[in-house]
């Protein structure tokens, strides 16, 4: 991790986050299919992927790879960010400079921004930055009238309120139980065993977590992190964990046993759970990440576009980084409406 802070007359105007990785193709080429398939990843045959292993770039993300949405820059509220991304790079440019001891760091990240923020990153296009749209964030707007969770089920079409009552009397019926774990330690291995269960098979993946994350987590966010497990007996199946920041819910990481998943919806269950803490912490919107949209979509959730801004220190090499971004899989995000109210509307 490397950090940054802008200056004006004294006053702290924003902040910086940057992280320093090494990062191979093959890591987030994944086998996925991409929204607009190129000849890149056409080319990638099993045996080409191998030799990509061996392809290295050092790469400086501002932002966090453990997360999504804009997190490696933070504006003051009486800040212009069109007047301050420049400084954003001239910090960037210092600690790529500073880091040339361990390696060249070509290549620049900037993640990741909502539409929202586009606008005023704009500004990054004269310094050879150019956009380009990842999967987007699936969002659950949780309404006022929703105190409880019932309240929430209520408020499904028939069909998908069903759906919802018959994962939980699977779970329920094959004996397990679903509760929240407030201390991690003790279960720390078995969570982050489960955690690469899910990790391992994802198309992408540029870092993995490391064992002590999320006990870690816990403890520093306290009453704003939640796990809740599917627990059978003494084992546990299946975890998700939870961040709330003011009135956003985020839904975190998962973890879940494929084989018990085989027969169980423990997926499913851990999604509704999600959405059930979510309600409980009384907040207004809900960030369900960037994966398994379907299921999401499902839930009620929309996708919000998400937008990296990248470049290679070299001009002509922006040509083939843009090229490779596009090669990375993405879903296309589904159109639901699983509520009674949107249905009449």
């Amino acid at each position: 991790m490397r950090y940054g802070l802008l200056y004006s007359q004294g006053e702290p105007k924003a902040a910086v986050v940057a992280q320093i990785l090494k990062v191979s193709a093959d890591k987030v080429v994944g086998q996925g299919k991409a929204r607009k398939p190129n000849l890149l990843q056409n080319a990638l045959s099993p045996a080409t992927r191998k030799l990509t292993a061996a392809v290295q770039e050092q790469v400086l993300v501002c932002g966090n790879l453990f997360s999504w949405g804009c997190h490696g820059v933070a504006f003051a509220p009486d800040a212009s960010p069109e007047e301050l991304w420049p400084g954003v790079l001239e910090a960037l440019y210092r600690i790529r400079r500073a880091e040339r001891l361990s390696g060249e760091t070509n290549l620049v990240f900037m993640k990741e921004l909502s539409s929202a923020q586009q606008e005023s990153a704009q500004a990054l296009r004269r310094f050879g930055f150019r956009p380009l749209e990842t999967e987007p964030d699936m969002v659950l707007q949780l309404r006022p009238e929703w105190r409880t969770y019932a309240d929430y089920l209520a408020s499904l079409d028939r069909k998908y309120r069903k759906s919802a009552q018959q994962i939980a009397s699977e779970i329920d019926a094959a004996g397990c139980a679903v509760e929240t774990v407030n201390h991690l330690e003790p279960f720390a291995a078995r969570l982050y065993e489960l955690y690469l269960a899910v990790h391992e098979k994802a198309a992408v993946r540029p870092a993995t977590l490391p064992l002590e994350y999320l006990p870690a987590l816990a403890r520093a966010a306290g009453e704003d992190f939640a796990c809740i497990v599917v627990r059978r007996g003494e084992e546990i199946l299946g975890f998700v964990s939870l961040v709330r920041s003011a009135d956003l819910a985020i839904g975190y990481y998962i973890g879940y046993d494929r084989g018990a998943a085989v027969t169980l919806p423990l997926y499913l269950r851990l999604l509704h759970a999600v959405v059930e803490q979510a309600i409980a912490w009384k907040c207004a919107r809900l960030s369900l990440g960037r994966t398994a949209l379907e299921p999401k979509a499902r839930l009620g959730a929309k996708p919000e576009p998400l937008f990296v801004w990248a470049r290679h220190r070299i001009p002509m090499a922006n040509f083939f980084v843009r090229k490779l971004v596009q090669a990375i899989p993405h879903q296309e995000p589904p159109e639901r409406n699983p509520f009674k109210a949107a249905r009449e509307e």
